[in-house]
């Protein structure tokens, strides 16, 4: 699959250019750069998470669920096409679906944090706080490269558990 090769160099240089775009916070020509990847590479994943990104930048949330269903069809073990689709259907205020998108398979990515943190979130916006402060504990106690503890500090969605957090 496509998917899976590695980018022409002109494919290369378009999506470069389309993350130097989208780093200077220009979505626009962002989105022209990555128009003109080959169409082979359409569906590669760096060109799929640039396309996240962006439709992410530009709160154009139903096109990220839909990159973000790709990405978890065509790489299934990788965690983000999962996460991705979740994120997405949660900012269309699908919260239910993005709770049961992750919970699905976040015993299958042991490592993943954030996984739980956003579950977490998830639990307290459909008002199930017991099982967010589990998922929140869960996340607080791994190792990872985020504190989740400022993180949830700051996190509305994570507002019923303040309280508790700062106690933690």
């Amino acid at each position: 699959m496509n998917d899976m090769k590695k980018l022409a160099l002109e494919d290369r240089r378009h999506l470069d250019a389309a993350e130097g775009w989208l780093g200077l916070g220009n979505s626009r020509e962002a989105n022209e750069e990555l128009e003109q990847i080959s169409a082979s590479f359409k569906a590669h994943p760096e060109v799929l998470e640039l396309r996240y990104k962006i439709y992410s930048d530009t709160k154009r949330w139903d096109l990220a669920v839909e990159v973000g269903r790709t990405v978890r069809d065509l790489l299934p073990n990788e965690p983000w096409g999962h996460f991705y689709t979740a994120y997405a259907l949660h900012e269309l205020n699908h919260t239910q679906e993005a709770y049961d998108t992750l919970r699905s398979v976040v015993d299958k990515f042991p490592e993943e944090q954030i996984m739980r943190y956003n579950l977490a979130c998830y639990c307290c916006r459909l008002g199930r706080t017991p099982e967010a402060r589990e998922w929140l504990l869960t996340a607080m106690k791994m190792p990872g490269k985020k504190d989740i503890r400022e993180l949830a500090l700051d996190d509305k969605d994570l507002e019923p558990l303040w309280s508790e957090i700062k106690e933690m």
